[in-house]
């Protein structure tokens, strides 16, 4: 059985579970995949444009491949002022993408966002869920080497275990 139709299984085919059903397709493949779009409308029998539409309403799913990590960036008032634009800027020369773009090896996508309800500690900066407060240029690098050397880490204690 493939992943839709687990899901979709789970839900029992419930059109009022078209959010969470969103929701858990995009955990698997990290977007949401126009087929599976397409066998959603199908197995709650609503049609595709009302999928479409809850699929791009909420800034919290994707039509496009995200990458492993996700950054947010804040670009509010409070923040912008504070240099959250410089933030992204930073991130875009380190990582080469810009906002909405992921990069080519799929570990980051970098994203804004108008507020996070942090102004206080503004620039805000969003990685995986994790808040970084007061964020500068000079602190990206050391932020973002953080996720990387993750990964490095899962990888070495994978490949002693067997």
């Amino acid at each position: 059985m493939d992943i839709e139709n687990r899901i979709l299984r789970r839900h029992e085919y419930r059109n009022s579970s078209l959010i969470a059903i969103l929701q858990d397709i995009q955990a698997e493949y990290n977007y949401l995949p126009k087929g599976a779009l397409k066998k959603v409308a199908e197995g709650i029998d609503i049609p595709f444009s009302r999928v479409y539409s809850a699929a791009t309403f909420f800034k919290a799913f994707s039509l496009k491949p995200r990458g492993k990590h996700l950054i947010t960036v804040c670009l509010g008032t409070a923040c912008h002022v504070r240099g959250g634009p410089k933030i992204v800027e930073q991130i875009g020369r380190i990582l080469g993408v810009g906002p909405g773009d992921t990069t080519k090896d799929q570990k980051f996508t970098l994203e804004t966002v108008n507020c996070l309800g942090c102004c206080a500690i503004g620039p805000i900066m969003v990685v995986d869920g994790k808040y970084f407060g007061e964020v500068t240029p000079a602190k990206i690098d050391s932020i973002l080497k953080k996720y990387e050397d993750n990964s490095k880490k899962k990888k070495v204690l994978h490949d002693k275990r067997g």
